[in-house]
């Protein structure tokens, strides 16, 4: 088993390893005093793998519960998030409770959020099935829900006691889902690892996916510790995001997250390097996102774009801060005016 230690404000681990699952209950044990969990759940992932989350949490003396939502970004939404937590009143649920979530992106940062909120805050645990939420939203504390309006936009920071990464669960994985964290997994190494993203852009990697795993859970904590509101070096991260979203948004989900991530990746290059920003050509990004599956643009109207990108929590009264890459390895951070917003997205767009 390999392990990261995230040390934010409130300490946790990240554990990584085959058949981890299994030991949940013994693994939560050590962090946690056996009381009342909900593993919170989707459609897909349940029938695989909840029936043995649930035996091994009852195994360590948790009495535990489940909640099914359906799976999907569209359910990612005010509905399902006040289902839960009626779900957590009728059950009787305290403070001294917590929740588990298992699954991908979707149901952690609804698990998170709910954990954010109910009762003014419980613990909870990430448990990621999917690579894209094993290397990125499991880790941080970023907890959020959608709303009709635009993506991500009610949240909390709430950073989870403890994350258990069972890479067994890849195996099931269709190959739009290795895509997906190979889009987050491509953004890591922009940002921090050109040795990893000619890797990655190499197209063969699967094999070394737990080690994968804990190199990119030590990138993203690198960017978080000491930044975990997100005001500084942690909007790097945002690489690919602030164009990435907006597309994402606009496809009605047709697009997912990483698919939206490596157009909005090559986009933001594109028009950096138009600017002036930098001399790295976004067609290095293009290639590696070609070469693991993923889309490079999209056809949507710029107009429609910048204007997702103005309702986006991004937005400050100074402008959005967006992430330029200088070579890969290195990028810093550039505060676009909101009046360029639109000029910004045309020049993405548009090769």
């Amino acid at each position: 088993m390999r392990t990261v230690d995230i040390l934010t404000e409130k300490p946790y681990q990240v554990r990584i390893g085959r058949g981890l699952l299994r030991e949940l209950g013994g693994q939560l044990a050590l962090v946690h005093r056996p009381c009342r969990a909900v593993v919170v759940t989707d459609s897909t992932v349940g029938p695989l793998y909840l029936e043995e989350a649930l035996a091994s949490l009852q195994g360590a003396g948790f009495s535990a519960e489940s909640y099914v939502m359906p799976a999907g970004e569209e359910h990612k939404s005010a509905e399902t998030f006040l289902d839960i937590q009626r779900f957590l009143i009728r059950t009787e649920l305290t403070r001294s409770d917590l929740l588990v979530a298992l699954g991908g992106g979707v149901v952690g940062d609804m698990t998170g959020f709910c954990a954010a909120t109910y009762q003014r805050g419980i613990p909870f645990v990430q448990v990621p099935t999917t690579l894209l939420c094993a290397v990125d939203a499991s880790v941080g504390g970023k907890t959020a829900i959608d709303l009709p309006e635009g993506k991500n936009m009610v949240g909390a920071f709430h950073q989870p006691i403890l994350v258990l990464c069972d890479t067994e669960t890849f195996d099931t994985l269709p190959d739009l889902r290795w895509q997906d964290g190979a889009a987050e997994m491509l953004k890591h190494g922009v940002l921090a690892d050109g040795e990893m993203f000619a890797l990655l852009a190499a197209g063969s990697w699967r094999e070394k996916a737990e080690e994968l795993v804990q190199k990119n859970v030590e990138i993203k904590r690198s960017f978080v510790v000491g930044d975990e509101k997100d005001k500084g070096k942690r909007q790097l991260l945002n690489f690919g995001h602030t164009v990435g979203h907006a597309v994402e948004w606009l496809s009605g989900f047709s697009l997912s997250h990483g698919q939206a991530v490596a157009i909005g990746m090559i986009a933001e290059t594109r028009t950096a390097r138009k600017m002036g920003l930098t001399k790295l050509d976004e067609e290095i990004i293009l290639r590696g996102a070609q070469a693991n599956g993923l889309p490079v643009s999209f056809p949507a109207a710029a107009q429609d774009v910048a204007a997702a990108i103005l309702r986006d929590k991004k937005r400050t009264d100074g402008g959005i801060a967006v992430c330029v890459p200088l070579r890969l390895g290195e990028t810093r951070l550039h505060m676009l005016p909101l009046e360029q917003v639109r000029e910004y997205v045309e020049m993405g767009l548009m090769p």
